[in-house]
C-alpha cells in the first residue's frame, strides 16, 4: 500500500504493519508471476518489493544474507559445489562467493523480472552474477532439484518468498526429500523459516518435515531484520548426515572475506532459541 510518501506493509493477521518513507517509485513490473516494484526511500536506500511484499532493502539486506548463506557454508565441511533455489536478488549469491572452497554455484529463480530488477537498481548484489563460478537459470526450482543428479551439491540455500503461491511447493516433505537425495554426504541445506514470532508453528512444521525427509539433525538460528514481518526472522538447516549445530569455529573465528552481521559468536548464539521456541 502507498500514499504519497509512504510505502505500507500491513501483516496479515497480526495487526501490525510497516511504513517506510519514500521519494518516488522507479520501478513497476508486471511479470507472469508477480509484480515487481522498486522505490528509493529516504532513509532504507532503494526497496524492491513483490506484489506489495518487502523483498530487499539496501540498509538492512546483508543480514538476511549472511544469515542465509554463511551458517549453512561453515557447517559443511569444505562446500564445492552450493544450488541456490531463489535469491533473484542476488544477495546470497554474492555471500556464497566469499568463500573460496566454493567451485560451483547455480542459481536457480523463477521469475527473471527479479533479477532484471535487481540489475538495474541493485548493482551491488547483481555484481555477485559476474563471477567465474556463478551460473544462473531462470526456471522452476521444484523442477531443478526433482531432476538432480543424486550428490550433486553440498549445499542447498533455500532463498524464498513466503510459503504462498509458486513458493508454496519450496515448504513440503517432497521438496526436502529431492533435497536429501541431491546433497551429496556431508551436505547442508538452509532455508528461510519466517518469523520466529509470527510463524512458530510453520518453523516447528519445517523441522518435523525435513526430519520426515531423512535429515540426520535439524536447527534453526534466529536474527534481527527489521523491514520483515514482527522484526525478527530465522533460517531453518538441515544436516544429510551430521550435526546441524556444529560449525568450523577456527575458520568462522577469522574468516577471510568480511561480514557486517555474522560472524562466529553470532552463529553460536542465533542457534540457542528463545525460550518459549523450545518449549
Amino acid at each position: 500500500m502507498l500514499d504519497d510518501t509512504w510505502y505500507t506493509e500491513q501483516w496479515a493477521g497480526e495487526g501490525s504493519a510497516i511504513s517506510l518513507e519514500v521519494k518516488e517509485k522507479i520501478h513497476d513490473f508486471q511479470s507472469p508471476y508477480q509484480r515487481v516494484e522498486v522505490f528509493d526511500t529516504t532513509r532504507f536506500g532503494k526497496l524492491m518489493t513483490l506484489d506489495g511484499l518487502v523483498m530487499v532493502t539496501e540498509r538492512d539486506e546483508f543480514v538476511y544474507h549472511e544469515m542465509l548463506a554463511h551458517p549453512a557454508l561453515f557447517t559443511h565441511a569444505a562446500p564445492r559445489r552450493v544450488l541456490i533455489i531463489g535469491g533473484g536478488d542476488c544477495g546470497t549469491l554474492r555471500e556464497v562467493i566469499k568463500h573460496d572452497s566454493v567451485e560451483q554455484v547455480d542459481m536457480v529463480e523463477l521469475d527473471q523480472a527479479v533479477t532484471d530488477a535487481a540489475a538495474e537498481h541493485f548493482p551491488s548484489l547483481h555484481a555477485a552474477t559476474f563471477d567465474p563460478r556463478a551460473r544462473l537459470y531462470f526456471q522452476d526450482g521444484i523442477a531443478w532439484v526433482a531432476d538432480a543428479e543424486p550428490g550433486s551439491y553440498d549445499v542447498i540455500l533455500i532463498d524464498s518468498t513466503d510459503p504462498v503461491g509458486p513458493a508454496q511447493g519450496l515448504f513440503s516433505v517432497d521438496f526436502y526429500r529431492n533435497c536429501h537425495r541431491a546433497l551429496a554426504s556431508g551436505g547442508v541445506l538452509a532455508a528461510q523459516s519466517e518469523s520466529p514470532l509470527f510463524h512458530a508453528d510453520l518453523i516447528r512444521a519445517m523441522q518435523r518435515d525435513l526430519k520426515a525427509a531423512g535429515f540426520n539433525d535439524v536447527a534453526t538460528v534466529d536474527f534481527p531484520q527489521c523491514t520483515y514481518p514482527s522484526g525478527w526472522w530465522s533460517v531453518t538447516l538441515g544436516a544429510r548426515d551430521g550435526s546441524a549445530t556444529a560449525f568450523r569455529g577456527e575458520d568462522t573465528a577469522q574468516p577471510p572475506f568480511a561480514t557486517r552481521y555474522y560472524h562466529a559468536a553470532r552463529h553460536r548464539g542465533a542457534l540457542t532459541p528463545a525460550r518459549f521456541l523450545a518449549e
